[in-house]
């Protein structure tokens, strides 16, 4: 692994460790609210704007991005 890797891998661990800088939801709320997220953003709305902190969440949670991209994936498909 070269010093750059090792550069980049420390920065995720840090951004992790930290969190977000802005509002976050817990994978409860993200639950609650995915579908509707999904749905604002194969639509091309505001789905950031719309739902605040799911942006954060799912950067942070790897279950919940599972479930958007696979979400994402089933309805964007359809």
């Amino acid at each position: 692994m070269s010093q750059a890797d090792d550069r980049i891998d420390a920065a995720r661990i840090l951004a992790r460790t930290l969190g977000p800088g802005g509002p976050e939801l817990s994978c409860e709320e993200c639950f609650a609210e995915l579908d509707r997220y999904v749905e604002l953003e194969l639509a091309g709305a505001d789905a950031d704007g719309s739902v605040p902190g799911m942006r954060a969440h799912l950067a942070g949670c790897p279950a919940c991005d599972e479930d958007h991209r696979s979400l994402l994936g089933l309805l964007g498909d359809g």
